[in-house]
């Protein structure tokens, strides 16, 4: 089973009572809220939860699986997800 965000949004609007629209708009706050911070290198942490920070990656070596080349892949940044007690406790 797997949600998108508009069956996202019409269960969390069933089980509080809100708006599809309301929840909607709490919904894209939260994400913009959690992208602004991320990408200017702070945490977003609910505890218990999820948390999303940035975490840096070094240059290294690769290889191209097609042709077996070495390539250099540059440093870089990408976002770290962290799960949360609660939610692996749901999941057992």
């Amino acid at each position: 089973m797997s949600l998108n965000k508009t069956e996202l949004v019409a269960k969390i609007a069933a089980e509080t009572g809100q708006s599809q629209a309301a929840v909607s708009n709490v919904l894209d706050g939260l994400f913009a809220a959690v992208s602004e911070t991320v990408a200017a290198g702070g945490k977003v942490a609910i505890p218990g939860w999820i948390s999303f920070e940035t975490a840096t990656t070094s240059a290294r070596t690769g290889r191209n699986p097609r042709t077996g080349e070495t390539i250099e892949i540059p440093a870089g940044k990408r976002v770290k997800v962290s799960v949360g007690s609660k939610l692996k406790a749901a999941v057992k």
